[in-house]
């Protein structure tokens, strides 16, 4: 059975990362995604495992090439995803779990259109205002851009699949779980391998 892609997005502060960890642990199903990237490992960071780190010269080849199904720069750094890469865990049957902004998340539903996206959202923007400032390490200007974007972002919501509120934490993983048992559950997805089953 071929694999599922979930694609998650949320406004800087929602909680994403503590959710999406909590939910790769709970699930061993789930795989998260491998991109490439032009910056340089950090400490702990294992090529192939954390990212497939090229030089700036390969990820233009690879972006130019149409070789990815999404990616970015951010800070100096390329940072994409390979169609093939993806092609090719999606064929062995393993569900893959996207983090992306919603440029990424578009492209890649572009890619593969049988992508689940979710959007994750604060209970409400002031309560995104005091986790960004619960931080601590933010400036104003920073605070307020990422505010900026978060509102931006809540824009783009009408084209995902699925919101879930991040209030408390215990719900919102089970409401990520149960959207992706409802997604594996799907019958364009689970009628293949078992239609040889009901032939008479």
């Amino acid at each position: 059975m071929p694999g599922e892609i979930f694609v998650v997005t949320a406004p800087s502060g929602t909680g994403k990362t503590t959710l999406l960890k909590a939910l790769l642990a709970a699930d061993p199903g789930l795989r998260f995604s491998i991109s490439y990237t032009t910056r340089q490992p950090r400490p702990g960071e294992v090529p192939g495992r954390d990212y497939f780190f090229v030089s700036p010269a390969e990820f233009a080849q690879l972006r130019d090439g149409g070789l990815l199904a999404e990616w970015v720069e951010q800070f100096g750094y390329g940072y994409g995803t390979s169609k093939e890469w993806i092609v090719q865990a999606l064929a062995s049957g393993q569900d893959l779990v996207f983090d992306l902004d919603t440029r990424g998340a578009r492209a890649l539903k572009e890619s593969f259109p049988q992508a689940t996206l979710i959007f994750i959202l604060p209970p409400n923007l002031g309560e995104l205002e005091r986790r960004l400032q619960n931080r601590g390490a933010l400036s104003p200007g920073e605070l307020a851009r990422r505010l900026e974007q978060g509102r931006a972002e809540l824009q783009e919501i009408p084209g995902y699949d699925f919101l879930v509120v991040n209030a408390d934490i215990a719900l919102a993983l089970g409401q990520l779980q149960a959207i992706v048992t409802a997604s594996r559950c799907r019958a364009a997805h689970a009628w293949p391998p078992l239609e040889p089953l009901f032939r008479s």
